[in-house]
């Protein structure tokens, strides 16, 4: 009987090492045991010894798929110089297994993870600061990781998650942390603040001999034959760049847009780029002076420049309107705060937007909002409406009717053909010169008495 009892308990064991050896681990999958005798106790599996330069067993990084003894993605190392080892040991594993296997996609991953772990376990004093001020640039650190960006400096790949990288908030040069010491280029926000003004010379080159064949910004040896860099024009500044410097952005050309109204996008340096980026918007160009034959050719200019002079006559009614400051009509243009303020300033975005068609269609809109609220749905506007006084005929006039004159004197409204058919001066003037001259006899008068 305890025989019996004993052979039903060896075979259970027997049963439930197979159980383990089998399911304990379904990754380790291990040859074939032969059959032995009924009765001898089961041999202890046997883990065969890695062979001598293995890499998979030189360090355990977590590498062999053990999922049910420790968890995916443990970080078996504590401090700052465990996994600085742990990543030295895993670049080396990296680079002795087989290319594009599946082990080695894993230890690639594994790296990663260290990797981020170290920079979370980095010592405070190492830390980057989150400021850092180099030629006039505001450098804040990015906290971004997944963003793809490009070195303004090096032009390699900012890898946010495990490289430290910084941008000016003045221009948006970006660099690695590494590159900072290395900028060459100034703040070009500070160029704009400290000189906001558009060359406007075509492409004013003056050839490689004077910059002694280095690039302008950051004097790197360049040649047109590509030894030891290829030399790049940049067409608004008509000098040469390595191509580190200019990476064959495309932008328009303020000069091309002005004198020959060109706008086909042209190639620039980095730098040209960037200022060109901050001085789109900034109303600087004169046209009258710079270009005033501009106006006879291009049609639109000229459409634009008679809805400018309609809004400005139009201001003084929403500025004392208020209905007109309660509804904030004056910001419909807040994008082009310069058209409420004179008619002959434009910015490079403007002349674009006038070349695209966009700005006409848009500016109609506005003009058409503003006038009526003026004539039809605001009561204090209309009574501030003229009568001809030459004909004292028709509807209220307005200034900024397309079929009326106003008096530069005295900005009375008169019909067009009423004002100009008439040979005697203008009425309010005429009334106000004898209204001035009774005044003063007045004045004389109580002065002898």
């Amino acid at each position: 009987m305890r025989g019996r009892c004993r052979t039903v308990a060896m075979a259970s064991d027997e049963r439930l090492a197979r159980f383990r050896q089998a399911h304990l681990n379904p990754f380790n999958k291990s040859p074939e045991q032969p059959e032995r005798p009924e009765g001898e106790p089961p041999a202890p599996a046997q883990q065969p010894d890695p062979p001598p330069g293995d890499p998979e067993g030189a360090l355990d990084l977590g590498l062999a798929e053990d999922h049910f003894s420790r968890p995916v993605g443990l970080i078996l190392a504590s401090d700052v110089p465990q996994l600085r080892r742990a990543i030295e040991e895993c670049k080396r594993v990296i680079l002795a297994l087989p290319e594009h296997s599946e082990r080695q996609k894993d230890a690639v991953v594994r790296l990663i993870h260290l990797r981020l772990k170290l920079q979370e376990l980095k010592d405070p004093a190492e830390d980057e600061p989150n400021i850092r001020v180099v030629l006039e640039h505001r450098f804040y650190k990015e906290k971004s990781k997944s963003v793809k960006q490009m070195c303004d400096k090096c032009s390699t790949i900012i890898w946010g998650l495990i490289q430290t990288w910084y941008t000016c908030t003045g221009c948006y040069y970006r660099c690695h942390s590494k590159c900072l010491p290395l900028v060459s280029r100034p703040c070009v926000r500070a160029q704009v603040s400290h000189q906001a003004e558009y060359q406007l010379s075509i492409c004013p080159e003056s050839g490689l001999d004077s910059q002694d064949y280095r690039c302008a910004e950051c004097r790197a040896p360049i040649s047109l034959r590509g030894v030891p860099s290829e030399a790049r024009q940049c067409d608004y500044t008509g000098l040469y760049y390595c191509s580190s410097c200019h990476w064959n952005d495309l932008a328009v050309v303020p000069a091309r847009a002005i004198h020959n109204w060109d706008f086909e996008p042209r190639k620039v340096s980095r730098c040209s780029m960037r200022y060109l980026a901050l001085m789109v918007s900034r109303p600087v160009l004169k046209l009258r002076e710079i270009n005033p034959l501009l106006f006879n050719y291009v049609e639109e200019l000229v459409e634009i420049r008679k809805l400018r002079q309609d809004i400005l006559l139009m201001k003084p009614y929403f500025i004392t309107c208020k209905e007109a400051m309660e509804a904030r009509l004056l910001l419909q243009l807040q994008d082009r705060q310069h058209f409420v303020e004179n008619d002959e300033m434009y910015s490079l975005q403007d002349l674009i937007d006038i070349e695209a068609g966009r700005l006409g269609c848009s500016l109609t809109e506005i003009h058409t909002l503003f006038a009526k609220h003026i004539k039809l749905d605001c009561e204090r506007c209309q009574a501030k409406g003229f009568v001809c006084e030459l004909c004292r005929e028709g509807d209220v006039l307005f200034p900024f009717d397309s079929h009326t004159s106003v008096c530069a004197d005295c900005s009375a409204v008169f019909h067009r053909d009423c004002y100009y058919d008439n040979s005697t001066t203008c009425p309010r003037c005429a009334r106000l010169s004898l209204r001035k001259q009774s005044l003063f006899q007045d004045s004389g008068t109580e002065g002898e008495l």
